[in-house]
């Protein structure tokens, strides 16, 4: 069993993999595409190749918790994900992750052009970092 968090995007997605304790990441990348479905299609690829069993869809709720168009955006793409794959697939509060990721990024040194490459697969790992920290205390 291993849990991949998404971090949907317009041209980038990140993805982060556990390992098959569901202690900690295991595996990262950002699918470049524009399309849903050509993300989708990608993401099939490596829940197939990664035996990956749950899916953890980032949801950019607004600071005050409410929703906006990117949560509803995000809420349309779970459901196009639970249809495509099968999978259960879990909204999860990703407010701050993509900052928290920049912030992690340059205090290591690396620069604004560096970070737009990898900085969604940092936010996935985020996400799935906190996600398996629930998942452990609450069952």
């Amino acid at each position: 069993m291993k849990i991949m968090a998404i971090d949907y995007g317009d041209a980038h997605t990140g993805v982060a993999i556990s390992d098959r304790t569901l202690t900690l990441c295991g595996f990262s990348t950002v699918v470049t595409a524009y399309r849903p479905e050509a993300v989708i299609d990608q993401l099939q690829k490596l829940i197939a190749e990664h035996e990956v069993t749950e899916l953890v869809l980032g949801h950019p709720l607004n600071m005050d918790g409410t929703r906006g168009p990117r949560a509803e955006k995000a809420e349309g793409f779970a459901e196009q994900l639970r249809q495509a794959t099968d999978l259960p697939v879990t909204l999860w509060d990703e407010r701050r992750t993509t900052v928290e990721a920049h912030n992690i990024m340059q205090a290591n040194g690396k620069r604004a052009k560096e970070r737009k490459k990898t900085v969604d697969a940092v936010a996935a790992s985020l996400m799935l970092e906190g996600y398996l920290t629930y998942k452990k205390r609450n069952g």
